[in-house]
C-alpha cells in the first residue's frame, strides 16, 4: 500500500458573515487556496488527478460542482477535473480522507482536496428548501444542532459556566498563536474589492480576543428559553466565509519531485450515531480509529476536535480521558468560525503544521456532522 502524505496545506483568512468577502464569489474564494498551493509548492498544475472538494450546500453560486469550478477558475485549465462532496460539517476533512485513500490504493499519485463554504451569500440550509412532508418521516423526532447541544449538555453535565470556559480558551488559545506565528504558514492572504476600495485580507475576521466569562455570561440562550440551556453565540462556532487545500501525493512522489513532506496520513474512520443529539459522532469515531491501530489517547500528541458547541468539547473529553492542554491548543471554531465544508481540511491543515512546528508526532482531527455522524484521521509527522 502507497503511504499518502501532505506536501503543503492551506486555507484563507475566515472572513466573518457579511463581511470581507460579502462581494466575492464562491468560486473566487473556493480557487484561492488552489492558487496559493501552486505559487508555494511551485508544481505544474497538470500533475493534479484530481480535486476534491467538501460544500455543505452546494446551491446557487456554490452549486454545478463548485469543486470541478474552482482549479477552472484557478487557471489550472479544463485537464484537472473536480468533484464536489458532501458530508455536511465532515465534508472537508472527508475529502482529504478520500484523497488519502485513492493515493494510498495507487489509483491516484497526486490529488489536491479541500473545501469552500460561503454561508454570507449561501446561507446554511439553503439546499433544504424543497424537502417534502414525508422526507424525514423516519425521524421519531427532529432537532436542531442547536437542541442536539442543549441535551448533549444534560447528559454530560456540562453547565454554562463550563462551556464559557472552553470558549473563552478558544478565543485566547487564537490570540495567543496568532501573535506567535502559529499561523503564519497556513494562512494564504486574499485580495478583495470591497466597497469600490482593493484590500488584502490577512486575519481571521471573527475572533474575539478580548473575550472573558463575564461578558459571556451576559449573553442570551440561542435555542432555548432563559435559564433552560447553555448555548449562546459565545460558546458556539461562528459562521463564517472561508476555503482551505491541501496537496496529496504518494511519499514515492514527494521524493521524485523533491517534496518535504508536512505530514502523513495514516487512517480514517467515519461513524453514524443518533441523530437526534447528533453530534457525539467524534467520541465513537476517536475511540474506534485509536482502537483500530492499538493506540489510546496517551499516544496521541495533539488533537483538533471541531468547536461547533463547547458540549460537544465538554463530553468528548470527559468520554475519551484526552487532556484539554493537547487539544485545540491554537484555537477552534468558537474563535476562528466554522466555514462548513472548508472547516475539516482547515483542521487537518492546522495539525499538519503544528506537527512540522514543534516536532510533535501524532494528531488526530475529528469532527461532529449533522444527522449523527462522526469522522476522524489520524497523522504522523514525516
Amino acid at each position: 500500500m502507497e503511504t499518502a502524505v501532505i506536501v503543503d496545506a492551506v486555507r484563507t483568512p475566515f472572513g466573518k458573515q457579511g463581511g470581507a468577502y460579502s462581494e466575492l464569489h464562491p468560486q473566487d474564494l473556493a480557487a484561492e487556496p488552489l492558487r496559493a498551493l501552486e505559487r508555494r509548492v511551485g508544481f505544474d498544475p497538470s500533475i493534479v488527478e484530481d480535486v476534491i472538494y467538501g460544500c455543505v450546500t452546494p446551491v446557487d453560486e456554490q452549486g454545478l460542482n463548485i469543486g470541478r469550478i474552482a482549479p477552472m477558475v484557478a487557471g489550472w485549465g479544463e485537464g484537472v477535473p473536480g468533484v464536489q462532496l458532501n458530508r455536511m460539517c465532515g465534508s472537508g476533512q472527508q475529502a482529504v480522507n478520500m484523497a488519502a485513500a485513492q493515493i494510498q490504493s495507487g489509483t491516484h499519485d497526486v490529488v489536491v482536496a479541500g473545501g469552500v463554504e460561503h454561508m454570507t451569500r449561501v446561507p446554511m440550509g439553503s439546499d433544504g428548501n424543497s424537502l417534502t412532508p414525508t422526507y424525514f418521516e423516519e425521524f421519531d423526532e427532529l432537532t436542531t444542532q442547536g437542541e442536539g447541544a442543549e441535551r448533549i449538555a444534560e447528559q454530560w453535565g456540562c453547565t454554562r459556566e463550563r462551556a464559557d470556559e472552553i470558549a473563552v480558551d478558544s478565543q485566547h488559545r487564537w490570540a495567543n498563536a496568532w501573535e506567535a506565528g502559529h499561523y503564519d504558514e497556513q494562512i494564504a492572504p486574499v485580495t478583495v474589492e470591497r466597497d469600490g476600495e482593493t484590500e488584502t485580507i490577512r486575519r481571521d475576521e471573527h475572533p474575539r480576543p478580548e473575550t472573558t466569562g463575564e461578558t459571556l455570561a451576559s449573553l442570551g440562550l440561542s435555542f432555548r428559553p432563559p435559564g433552560d440551556g447553555v448555548i449562546h453565540a459565545g460558546n458556539a462556532s461562528g459562521i463564517v466565509d472561508g476555503a482551505s487545500a491541501l496537496l496529496l501525493t504518494s511519499a514515492s512522489v514527494a521524493e521524485q519531485q523533491g517534496w518535504d513532506p508536512l505530514a502523513r496520513i495514516i487512517d480514517s474512520h467515519v461513524v453514524g450515531v443518533d441523530p437526534v443529539t447528533m453530534l457525539t459522532g467524534p467520541i465513537p469515531a476517536t475511540t474506534e480509529l485509536l482502537a483500530d491501530h492499538a493506540l489510546t489517547v496517551d499516544d496521541i500528541d495533539l488533537f483538533e476536535v471541531n468547536e461547533a458547541f463547547a458540549p460537544v468539547i465538554h463530553a468528548w473529553l470527559a468520554e475519551t480521558g484526552a487532556d484539554w492542554e493537547r487539544t485545540n491548543v491554537n484555537g477552534g471554531a468558537i474563535a476562528h468560525g466554522h466555514p462548513l465544508g472548508a472547516t475539516g481540511a482547515a483542521l487537518i491543515t492546522k495539525l499538519a503544521h503544528e506537527l512540522h512546528r514543534t516536532g510533535d508526532d501524532t494528531a488526530l482531527s475529528t469532527m461532529c456532522i449533522g444527522f449523527g455522524q462522526g469522522v476522524a484521521t489520524l497523522l504522523e509527522r514525516s
